[in-house]
Formats: structure tokens, sequence, C-alpha cells
């Protein structure tokens, strides 16, 4: 099994294209933005924290996140954003891992990451074997987050610069799914990919890695045992 990133900008098309990935090829698609929600939930670690660093503010009255007033918070404010990723990641790549274990225990042939964050963090790119980008203009990106999210154009430009740009990302990823025309043109390009992972065959190369790892194991474990009982 190998590990796919798939990433974006805000607003760029990624969800689109994970769901086509998901829904439409039938591939395991982990998205970080779920795991992110699960792991702020009342009760959890990253719930108490978050309300001991940014107070009762940020929390509706039925004491579950307030998402759109803490992201007005963090947006305007990289230091926030930095304490508020501090307390969240931990637990999203603790997730993350207890998912990617079961479903190579599962023998899937690759898996999606979903991670919006990927080149930001850089923490999970060492373990990716393919990193995609979908990629749009940013003033692509500025209409359709007003279009999507109500937002005038300010507060929409406002998320997007806090981000690294697309055309960063677009020069660190493996691949790029162009989504700037139209959803047919995305559509293909998606097949297209999805093509080119299930030919490869770099799981191969991971279960021979992980038999030779065991069979080392195995065979330290019965040479210890031997010495023993001379």
């Amino acid at each position: 099994m190998f590990l796919v990133g798939l990433t974006g900008g805000i607003a760029s098309g990624k969800s689109t294209v994970a769901r086509i990935l998901k829904e439409d090829l039938g591939c395991v698609v982990i998205d970080a933005d779920v795991i992110a929600r699960e792991v702020v939930q009342p009760g959890t670690n990253g719930w108490k924290k978050i309300r001991q660093h940014f107070g009762s503010d940020v929390f509706l009255p039925n004491g579950e996140l307030n998402r759109e007033k803490l992201g007005q918070v963090i947006f305007s404010d990289a230091e926030k954003r930095k304490v508020l990723n501090s307390i969240t990641h931990p637990e999203i790549y603790k997730a993350i891992a207890w998912k990617v274990v079961k479903n190579f225990l599962l023998g899937q042939h690759f898996i999606i990451l979903d991670l919006p964050l990927l080149f930001e963090s850089k923490k999970m790119v060492p373990f990716m074997s393919y990193t995609v980008v979908v990629n749009c203009s940013e003033e692509q990106q500025v209409q359709r987050l007003m279009a999507r999210n109500q937002y005038s154009k300010e507060a929409a430009e406002i998320r997007i610069q806090a981000q690294m740009p697309l055309s960063e990302k677009c020069g660190l990823c493996t691949r790029i799914i162009d989504n700037s025309k139209d959803m047919k043109t995305t559509y293909l390009q998606t097949v297209q990919l999805h093509k080119e992972l299930s030919k490869s065959l770099l799981y191969w190369k991971v279960r021979m890695l992980i038999a030779l790892c065991a069979g080392s194991v195995i065979g330290l474990t019965i040479y210890v045992v031997k010495c023993i009982f001379r």
C-alpha cells in the first residue's frame, strides 16, 4: 500500500476531486477536514485546549465549536493560527495514522489523504508516494469563495492569502489537476490520475520492505532463542 497526498487551496476544487475519487472511482479517501471536526467535538482534548486558549467566545451555546467565529479569529492573526494548529494537528495526525493502519491491514492498494495543509505543515510529505494539487487561479478562488460562503471580496481574499499560494504548491507536487475549466475537464483528469495510481507497482515495494523487516525480526528472534537454550 502507498499513500497519495491530495491538497489545494480554499475553494480550489479539492473537495470535488476527492468526491470523484471516492464516490465515482471507489478510492479510500481519508479527509483531514472531517477528522479535524471529530477531534474538537465537545469533551475531547482538542476541544478543552481550544477553550483554554481562545475562551468561550468561539463556542456555541450548546458547547460545540463555532467554526465561523474561530475562523474570523485565526485568519486575521497568524500567531493565533499557529496556536490552533499546534492544538489540532497532533490529534489529527494520530487519527489519520490509525485509519492508515486499518486500511493497510485490509489490503488496500493505495489510500488518498485529503490534506489541506500538506505542504504548509510538511510533516506528512515524506510519507507520500504521490502529491497532487488541485489548481485554479486566485481570482477563481475569490469568486467561488464569495459565492459559496457569501463572503465579501475582502473576507475571501484574507482567507486565501492566509494560505500558501497555489502556484507555490504546484512547484512542490508530483501531479497537478487543473480545475480552472469545466467540470468534465476536471473529471477526466481525475480519472486519468486514478488509472496511473491503479497501475503503480509502488505497493509491492512497500509490502516487500515490510516482509523483509518482518523476516529480519523473526530471524533475529530465532537466533536469540537458540543462543539462550544452547
